[in-house]
């Protein structure tokens, strides 16, 4: 039986820092499914579309990757597909204090599945969908941002 992992967030847009993320999730697991979510906090910036075609453009080659889309509670999709641990990615104490919050209630909403919180390398520790987003806005160079070989839609 392979060993798999839910990888979810709202990825608006995939940065070098998941990819680092998703890269040493796959040293652990047989798959990583990346799962990019509706957050009804936020107004996506990339359709659903786009931002499952950037994963697609980043992760090319890599094996073990699935991607999907949902807009339910994580636990219910890995429920749905019988996975029991998430991976999640965090850059700094504020983030590891969001995370263990969230893993806390999927516990409690689902104890048999667990959280893998995995901090990213610090090269990449400065880099979030939030900055990545403003240098998009501005037009700036996005290359210490983004997985190489990755084109960003053309946002007005």
């Amino acid at each position: 039986m392979k060993n798999i992992a839910l990888f979810p967030g709202s990825f608006d847009p995939f940065t070098s820092g998941h990819l680092n993320i998703l890269s040493r999730a796959l040293t652990i697991f047989d798959e990583v499914v990346v799962a990019v979510g509706v957050n009804q906090a936020k107004r996506g910036f990339f359709t659903m579309e786009q931002r499952e075609d950037i994963i697609r453009q980043a992760t090319k080659g890599m094996q073990g990757v699935k991607i999907i889309h949902y807009e339910c509670l994580t636990v219910d999709i890995c429920r749905e597909l019988g996975i029991r641990h998430i991976v999640r990615g965090v850059r700094n104490m504020t983030d590891f204090d969001n995370e263990q919050a969230v893993a806390d209630a999927n516990r409690h909403l689902a104890p048999e599945i667990d959280t893998i919180i995995i901090p990213t390398a610090q090269e990449y520790s400065h880099i979030s969908s939030s900055a990545v987003r403003d240098v998009v806005s501005h037009h700036g160079d996005l290359s210490q941002f983004i997985p190489e070989g990755v084109v960003l839609p053309l946002v007005k």
